[in-house]
């Protein structure tokens, strides 16, 4: 396994050094000091410059680096996807230069111009989502890390003016977009049907754009399309209450299928249907009914434990009467959103499942050679192959595809487990995947997928930087270890110090969070109460 650790800070070297030191399955959880948690945060820190410095180099303004080649390539349509998705990473680390680097840029960036097909949802989550935050982040509590105030405010007329060139998608029969389009000719891809996630993850940025502008037209939009998905059509397409399908007709808003998931292509539909409250608990008190219907048919109709390991816990899918065992990196999230849902309703069992769910996932990074967990993973006994046996008894898994592109859905959960916890075991396991990541992804310019996770060095590098490593991985891992550095104390006016919290962390609690993530961690100021 190749180290790249040349040029971490030396107590970061000796932190990483000792995780590394430790098998996989016997680490011991110790008390973590503030000095070790500021030291891993830095660590972190680092990481993420040497990501930026080697994409500012090599592919800069292009969407991500190819950190092996040290090339570029341009799969968001060339405007510079990595940039904007750093940016709120950026701010919460407090790193000025990049952040005004940055910022100087996305007033450049032109969204009339593409060649490729545009989608809707990918450039909602990453574009406007990471600069509706970085607007909400700058004029609100980190407003002196921008050098020029005139490029904060282009963070909100560009956003504008992107959401004003996307609109046309929800120009049809029902209200339900096209995805894919074609900005140019204001055409789309011929598709009769949009998936539940891609529909249904488009409603917090497109209001959030609406209550800064005060127009509506964006949150009108953006939610006509999700009223299709809260009263789900025909009654087939909800088998179990809150769980619906996965496929919608454009024209007619009607579900074409009952095919129920947590998985990629359903999985953050249930997601934004809780961060919704977050975000407006007058305005969608709906959606939170409708997320606590869903996690409530998920506990009872979709738990599943391995037969050779039953103490794990996944989440199977269901489609008319039949069960698939198998799941996704991408699925890992639910675990976090089971935790904040339990927090905001007061219910423990919620609370105590999603850890089950946590645990579970973790150990998906836990068994494998790399300490990274896979793409997709199964646990049905009836079709575990020869060569994995011996790797299903002991994991209570087997892996369908070892692929690992950066992907941040377990540290994210986990991230969730410790703030809504408090404990310190969150940590370490979070601290343990960003080593195993740092190991063996960390290349002389950036970070690579792998495409072997249970193969001595990750089997071959993929020579690609996702953004999300940016947005994503970096800002989970950062996040979880940064509470003891980032308080902020000042004298009120009765001489007492007083010291709060950085206010984007995630709180235990209804009412409690000023910030809400959307699924590309993005933190949105939640609406004025």
């Amino acid at each position: 396994m190749r180290f790249v650790l040349w040029s971490l800070p030396w107590a970061s070297v000796a932190l990483i050094g000792d995780a590394l030191a430790r098998p996989h399955a016997a680490q011991s959880v110790l008390s973590l000091s503030d000095e070790d948690a500021t030291e891993r945060a830095e660590a972190v820190k680092e990481a993420f410059q040497h990501a930026w410095k080697g994409y500012k180099k090599y592919a800069f303004p292009h969407d991500e680096l190819h950190p092996v080649s040290n090339g570029f390539g341009d799969s968001r349509n060339g405007w510079g996807a990595s940039a904007v998705d750093a940016l709120s990473t950026a701010l919460i680390m407090r790193d000025a230069d990049i952040v005004n680097q940055i910022l100087d840029f996305i007033p450049t960036i032109d969204y009339t111009q593409t060649n490729q097909q545009v989608s809707l949802f990918e450039t909602t989550i990453r574009y406007l989502a990471g600069m509706l935050s970085g607007y909400d982040l700058l004029t609100g509590p980190l407003a002196d890390l921008a050098s020029d105030s005139t490029k904060v405010d282009a963070l909100l007329s560009q956003s504008k003016k992107l959401a004003d060139i996307l609109k046309f998608a929800f120009d049809t029969p029902s209200g339900v977009p096209y995805n894919g389009i074609n900005i140019t000719s204001k055409g789309n891809n011929g598709a009769t049907s949009n998936g539940l996630a891609v529909t249904g993850t488009l409603v917090l940025e497109w209001t959030r754009l609406s209550d800064l502008t005060q127009d509506q037209e964006y949150a009108n939009l953006s939610q006509k399309a999700e009223s299709y998905l809260l009263n789900p059509q025909p009654a087939t397409a909800e088998p179990f209450p809150g769980l619906v399908g996965s496929n919608i007709n454009i024209d007619t808003g009607l579900f074409e299928n009952g095919y129920v998931s947590w998985n990629g292509g359903d999985d953050s539909f249930y997601e934004y249907l809780l961060k919704m409250y977050v975000y407006d608990p007058l305005r969608f008190g709906e959606y939170l009914n409708r997320w606590e219907a869903a996690v409530n048919s998920t506990m009872a109709h979709l738990t599943s434990h391995p037969a050779s390991r039953p103490d794990l816990t996944f989440l199977a899918t269901y489609n008319d009467g039949s069960y698939g065992l198998s799941s996704q990196h991408l699925t890992c999230f639910d675990g976090g959103s089971f935790l904040l849902g339990g927090s905001i309703l007061e219910r423990q069992d919620l609370i105590d499942y999603g850890l089950q769910l946590v645990d579970s996932c973790y150990d998906t990074y836990n068994e494998t050679a790399t300490g990274i967990g896979p793409e997709q993973f199964s646990w049905d006994s009836a079709s575990v192959p020869s060569a994995q046996q011996a790797f299903y008894q002991r994991a209570g898994f087997y892996i369908q595809s070892g692929y690992y592109i950066l992907r941040p859905e377990v540290i994210e959960s986990i991230y969730y487990a410790y703030r809504i916890t408090k404990d310190q075991k969150y940590q370490e396991w979070a601290w343990d995947a960003f080593v195993a990541i740092n190991a063996t992804c960390r290349t002389d310019s950036g970070f690579s997928g792998i495409t072997d996770v249970n193969a001595a060095n990750g089997g071959s590098r993929d020579d690609n930087q996702e953004s999300f490593l940016f947005a994503e991985v970096l800002k989970y891992s950062y996040l979880i270890h940064a509470p003891g550095k980032s308080f902020r104390c000042g004298m009120r006016p009765n001489a007492r110090l007083t010291c709060t919290e950085d206010e984007w962390q995630i709180q235990a609690g209804d009412g409690q969070n000023t910030f809400v993530f959307n699924t590309e961690a993005h933190p949105i100021r939640v609406a004025q109460r």
